[in-house]
């Protein structure tokens, strides 16, 4: 079962995009080539393969991927950021 997105994690992920999404999109696509180079697969393959916008496709991708992420370790009591 996926975590539960609190409004707090919602609002520091758009927070976080909005603050530089050209940045952000760049940190999180270095950051998933290490942590699950599988979701980059995935994002390339759908890029190449449709019209869709692959900046918008991976914004919106690495969007949710960061904060279902924050989501998992808010509910192990840990600490992370939309940024890391």
């Amino acid at each position: 079962m996926l975590p539960i997105l609190s409004e707090n994690i919602v609002s520091e992920i758009i927070s976080a995009i909005l603050a530089d999404t050209h940045v952000w999109r760049k940190k999180m696509v270095r950051y998933l080539k290490e942590e699950n180079p599988e979701v980059n697969t995935i994002l390339v393959e759908l890029a190449s393969k449709t019209d869709l916008d692959p900046k918008a496709l991976a914004t919106g991708a690495y969007a949710i991927y960061k904060a279902l992420e924050l989501a998992d370790i808010d509910g192990c009591e840990s600490t992370g950021t939309a940024d890391d």
